[in-house]
């Protein structure tokens, strides 16, 4: 017996996930459940996460969250608790699973079936944003190496355990070469530790492309948080609907599993929705407590209920379904069918029990960093790159000199060209002259002699060398 945690979230929420633990009874899962409000009451309660301490308790507690979709209130500074709670918890790996149920769900790629796994914690999603002048706002995009290193095993442990046969990775480091570049790297790395999978990367740009024009040329697909996030609903949505797909977090104490949809306020309390969701998701979490015969009974009573043509308005076609029900009436139909199996779609076998067991992360010994320079930011609201240069170069001094001024990663300075479009925040970069290194206590000097020149400051990058090798970007046009 697993004990976990449930929330029936908002909107359609309660009534899919009544649905789902009526299939989940039925089909004998050995669950004990605590409920805890999650969502817009809590939000409304003066909770600006979502969530009480109280829920926090609880959800820590028991390890395991179900929870369904809730409403996160416009304005007030209210944050997603989706995000909050996969990064509170170290839910550090998303992993979705989009596969077509042709021809019972109209789709164009009636061979798809692509697992998406997504780092869930940092990229841009670290929520670090800034507006440093009048016209520039600025959001960080923070890569890790421990981060990269655990998604990535992570995907080649789900391909191992579940006997798939490529990870596929994405990212754009053509362009991000430090960030991106770092997730590649790391894929690189750990694809070699497991030699019967075929790995490959593709940047985004086509490989969104490919996925979205042949998808079943991919199998599991790995990427940083965002391109993830895109793309694991691009990829739900072209097997038929993203209200068919469900998801896991996955962390090292801790998983929450959900449907990808929202909580639809518009359709709540019509007996409309479709639970399909928040069941895969339920299924995924079995998968997890090691319940997997229950798993395989459900999924397939699942399919075979699709197969049979009884299906919820969203996915309702007058071609292929026979019956439109509704979401109660969609759950009797799959407990009806317990200990069926489809007959044209392929049924589901889970072997394998419990939660993937992955090392955990071991930080590397640090490598010599050596002070080669600074880039200052500076807002500044003139046109003229010559004129604010001139300015900059009386703050030089022996070791440091301005050796290039770009404006949004640019170079505008020197030689730049009057056509390129300036606005006023702009980056430059002071780097010693020769060999050496400076230290600290050089960049506050350089920083009080931008005072005195009357420099607005807004913000300072280290320009540093890890292990002999520049880790910064060069200006585009350097």
């Amino acid at each position: 017996m697993n004990r976990i945690t449930i929330a029936k979230g908002d909107g359609i929420g309660p009534e899919i996930m009544e649905a789902t633990l009526q299939i989940l009874k039925a089909a004998g899962a050995q669950l004990e459940m605590d409920e805890i409000e999650v969502g817009e009451n809590a939000y409304l309660k003066g909770n600006t996460s979502g969530i009480s301490k109280e829920s926090w308790d609880i959800i820590r507690k028991n390890k395991v969250f179900l929870k369904a979709p809730i409403t996160t209130p416009q304005g007030g500074g209210y944050k997603s608790l989706n995000v909050t709670t996969r990064k509170s918890l170290g839910l550090y790996s998303n992993v979705r699973p989009c596969r077509s149920i042709h021809p019972f769900v109209k789709t164009k790629h009636p061979e798809m079936d692509v697992v998406i796994i997504r780092e869930n914690e940092e990229d841009l999603y670290a929520g670090i944003e800034h507006q440093q002048t009048d016209e520039v706002v600025q959001c960080l995009k923070l890569i890790s190496r421990p981060g990269c290193e655990k998604i990535v095993r992570y995907a080649f442990e789900y391909a191992k355990k579940y006997n798939r046969k490529k990870v596929t990775c994405f990212t754009k480091d053509n362009i991000m070469k430090q960030t991106d570049g770092l997730f590649h790297q790391v894929f690189d790395e750990i694809a070699a530790d497991y030699p019967e999978i075929i790995n490959e990367h593709w940047i985004i740009d086509i490989g969104a492309a490919k996925l979205a024009d042949t998808p079943e040329i991919f199998d599991v697909i790995v990427m940083p948080n965002l391109y993830g996030d895109v793309l694991s609903d691009v990829a739900a949505q072209i097997t038929g609907s993203v209200g068919l797909a469900g998801s896991a977090n996955i962390g090292e104490s801790c998983a929450m599993f959900e449907a990808i949809h929202g909580s639809a306020p518009r359709r709540a309390g019509q007996n409309l929705a479709n639970p399909s969701g928040l069941l895969r998701g339920a299924i995924m979490m079995l998968n997890h407590l090691g319940q997997n015969d229950i798993a395989e009974k459900v999924e397939n009573a699942w399919l075979k209920t699709m197969e049979d043509g009884t299906h919820t308005y969203d996915i309702f076609d007058e071609k292929t379904s026979k019956e439109k029900v509704g979401t109660k009436e969609f759950a009797a139909a799959v407990i009806a069918n317990l200990g069926e199996k489809p007959k044209t779609l392929k049924s589901v076998s889970y072997e394998q029990t419990g939660p993937l067991n992955l090392p955990s992360t071991v930080r590397k010994e640090p490598v010599s960093k050596e002070l080669k320079g600074v880039d200052i930011f500076a807002h500044w609201s003139g046109t003229n790159p010559d004129e604010i240069a001139a300015q900059l170069q009386k703050m030089e001094n022996d070791k440091l000199k301005l050796q290039v001024i770009t404006n949004r990663g640019v170079k505008v300075w020197p030689n730049g060209f009057e056509e390129t479009f300036c606005t006023d925040h702009w980056r430059c970069r002071f780097a010693i002259t020769g060999e050496g290194s400076i230290k600290n206590s050089e960049v506050v000097e350089l920083l009080s002699r931008a005072i005195t020149h009357d420099i607005d400051v807004i913000k300072t990058e280290n320009l540093y060398f890890f292990n002999g090798k520049q880790a910064f970007s060069m200006a585009q046009g350097q």
